[in-house]
């Protein structure tokens, strides 16, 4: 079985501003979705959802962006009749419990990283990107499956910074994971990124996903205040009780599905 990993950002790699609650925080989460059901069933009861509640331009595929949608904006506009966003939250949870994904995220506190590591820092993407991949492959290897790596296209540094991390894995392997067994679970040498309008099915859900991950992770850890959000709590009580990675034996999410860092 081929399953792939689709990668999705909130926050910035820059230490320089660490002390600014705003930048504070650096987030990968990953969803984990093998290939023939995200073909077969998956992209389209995506599509599916779109049409019933937004109309669209054959021209202008509609991409699921979570803040795009949050705030109502084009083409998101039928959300502003409380009706059709009630219709539209319900199916769209429905569905976040449906589909068959496993969820990854780790949060990086940028302060606590630079204020512990002052000699010596691990870049914070190829920190964050390295932990969530380690947990990848491990779920590929015990599966006996195999798999490749999807990220959002941010253009420029961004794009080159997590290449060049993927890359290094691939080549080099971790001090916990060899890197014969990288190569084994990992079909193919080279990060893919893929930019927002190619209408990524399995990028979407990231995206859907993160902020919500998140923001649970950092509140969990006294890291911020709970501050109510009812529908990202839903979205989070999902997660929680069936798509996060876990281990097998215990069940336990931290330090697999969840993982604060340093």
């Amino acid at each position: 079985m081929l399953y792939r990993i689709y990668i999705d950002e909130v926050g910035n790699h820059d230490l320089t501003h660490a002390d600014d609650p705003n930048q504070r925080f650096l987030s990968l989460t990953g969803v984990i979705l093998e290939s023939q059901y995200t073909g077969n069933v998956f992209q389209p009861e995506m599509a599916r959802l779109k049409r019933e509640f937004f109309q669209q331009d054959p021209d202008e595929p509609i991409i699921f962006h979570r803040k795009e949608l949050v705030n109502k904006r084009h083409p998101f506009q039928a959300l502003r009749d409380p009706a059709v966003e009630e219709r539209f939250n319900t199916a769209l949870l429905l569905a976040l419990a449906r589909w068959n994904y496993t969820v990854i995220t780790v949060v990086l506190d940028k302060l606590e990283h630079r204020q512990r590591y002052q000699v010596w820092q691990f870049h914070p993407y190829h920190y964050c990107i390295t932990v969530l991949l380690e947990r990848f492959v491990l779920f590929l290897h015990y599966g006996s499956y195999q798999g490749d790596v999807m990220v959002e296209s941010r253009g420029g540094k961004e794009d080159n910074k997590l290449m060049e991390s993927y890359t290094r894995l691939y080549q080099r392997g971790t001090d916990n994971i060899p890197v014969n067994r990288w190569q084994a679970c990992l079909t193919s040498h080279e990060l893919k990124a893929k930019p927002k309008n190619a209408n990524i099915a399995g990028l979407q859900l990231a995206d859907l996903v993160a902020h919500p991950s998140r923001r649970e992770i950092l509140i969990e850890h006294q890291l911020i205040t709970d501050n109510r959000d009812v529908f990202g709590d839903q979205i989070c009580a999902i997660l929680r009780q069936s798509k996060y990675h876990r281990n097998k034996r215990t069940g336990q999410i931290e330090g697999y599905g969840k993982k604060l860092l340093p």
